[in-house]
């Protein structure tokens, strides 16, 4: 699939490139997104220089479609479709993202996911969009709950990464949702 660049009010939505090396470094710096997510910690430019080469390839073979979030040409998030997967049912996929330091609290993950899900739903003919987090992420919880994601379960050491094995949320978005946020048990 080719990479598919993505526009809102505030953001430029773009799959990142080499040009972006240097700015998903720094930013991979904040220690909150390897704690929540599992970008590796240290981060380092390889780690980034290979993120970019992998992406390329997601894209390339409709895997995953990743995208650098970018609010006047400065990168404020990565963002990404995951684990897609096509059955005779209906598509499937799981929403991902995270923030720079700088940029939170200024809604731009909402305003990129939204992007990011109708997309899914119109292009890639979605029937259902998974979001998980390491339990206790209630900024994520909170954009996932702002986009009309309904709270389903706590999933006991289910998420893997660097860390090991954490306990996690889950919720999810069908094509039909209506997206009105509903109350949530853990916000």
């Amino acid at each position: 699939m080719e990479t598919v660049t993505l526009t809102t009010e505030r953001l430029v939505l773009r799959a990142p490139t080499e040009a972006d090396i240097a700015a998903i470094e720094a930013a991979c710096q904040d220690p909150e997104i390897p704690r929540w997510t599992t970008v590796p910690s240290p981060y380092t430019r390889e780690h980034a220089e290979d993120f970019v080469k992998l992406v390329d390839g997601w894209w390339a073979e409709g895997k995953e479609t990743v995208w650098a979030i970018f609010a006047d040409d400065i990168l404020v998030g990565m963002i990404g479709l995951h684990d897609i997967e096509t059955h005779h049912a209906g598509a499937h996929a799981e929403i991902g993202f995270w923030v720079t330091a700088s940029a939170r609290g200024r809604g731009y993950i909402v305003e990129a996911a939204r992007a990011v899900i109708d997309w899914g739903f119109a292009e890639l003919g979605l029937v259902r969009i998974r979001w998980q987090a390491v339990a206790g992420n209630e900024p994520s919880a909170r954009a996932a709950r702002a986009l009309g994601f309904q709270y389903e379960g706590l999933q006991r050491q289910a998420l893997t990464g660097p860390r090991g094995r954490d306990d996690g949320w889950i919720a999810g978005l069908l094509v039909d949702d209506d997206r009105t946020p509903v109350a949530w048990p853990v916000l």
